[in-house]
């Protein structure tokens, strides 16, 4: 007498383990204090630290915390792709997490969609409270009309960017200790250049050149043609806002961002 073969538990479908593993990615995150606090209330205390030290005109009647806007919200781009993709995913992969989840009938591309999921909420969420801060202390001037859209493509392709970039740097750290050590100098000193925490034409004319190379530069100079009245485009390098050399290098930092991780992402340490 033959025995019938237990039936098949079928898998579940690759939709619903992506919707499963982004969960898993944003209850992490939030029950991480220092997490929420570094990535989403460190933009808010630079807002109202050099909002409040730094009230001066720069021109056009536009005063410093409105100009600093833009700078703040990229700042708070790149804290939420940039650095917290390369720290979080190199501590995964120094305590063996990475290791356990390719180990699983996971696929791989859930793990991605997950943490992709995880920098669309941090980011939304850091820009609502940053605008909703500017707007009640600052008295801060929303974009209008067209400049939401510009806001909406030029964020979606710097965080794109920055997030694919922060999962490529990742493989610098040895392991989680050194991770937010090595990670984030080089996200402050890409700010710094970048015109994040000053006006950009402060910044010494070698460094713009070098902060040009890079996304974070660019993704500024996109956000202050939002923020700021074309009368000041006149202080950027081109002496205009560059928005199709924005896409352009945004763009191509996504493809330049994606070959990296394709080419240096591992799975465990070496």
């Amino acid at each position: 007498m033959t025995t019938a073969a237990p039936p098949r538990t079928a898998l579940p479908s690759v939709g619903r383990v992506c919707r499963t593993r982004a969960g898993v990615e944003l209850k992490e995150f939030f029950r991480q204090r220092e997490s929420v606090v570094f990535t989403l209330l460190f933009p808010v205390i630079l807002l109202l630290g050099l909002g409040a030290v730094l009230d001066y005109d720069l021109g056009s009647g536009v005063d410093f915390p409105q100009y600093f806007m833009a700078g703040v919200i990229t700042a708070g781009i790149v804290g939420a792709s940039l650095q917290n993709m390369a720290i979080h995913i190199a501590g995964e992969r120094s305590d063996g997490t990475l290791k356990a989840l390719a180990g699983t009938p996971m696929p791989k591309s859930a793990y991605f969609v997950g943490k992709v999921a995880q920098v669309v909420a941090v980011t939304l969420a850091t820009i609502v409270v940053l605008l909703l801060v500017g707007v009640l202390v600052f008295g801060i001037d929303l974009p209008s009309g067209s400049d939401w859209l510009t806001f909406a493509w030029v964020t979606v392709l710097g965080a794109a960017a920055c997030t694919l970039l922060g999962i490529a740097v990742s493989s610098l750290a040895r392991n989680s200790r050194s991770a937010s050590a090595t990670v984030t100098p080089i996200a402050l000193v890409l700010e710094f250049v970048s015109g994040v925490f000053m006006p950009f034409d402060q910044v010494p004319g070698w460094l713009q050149d070098v902060a040009a190379v890079f996304p974070v530069k660019w993704l500024a100079q996109g956000l202050r043609s939002v923020f700021l009245p074309d009368s000041l485009a006149a202080r950027e390098p081109a002496g205009s806002w560059e928005l199709g050399t924005v896409a352009i290098v945004l763009g191509l930092w996504c493809v330049v961002g994606l070959l990296l991780c394709v080419r240096t992402f591992r799975w465990q340490d070496r």
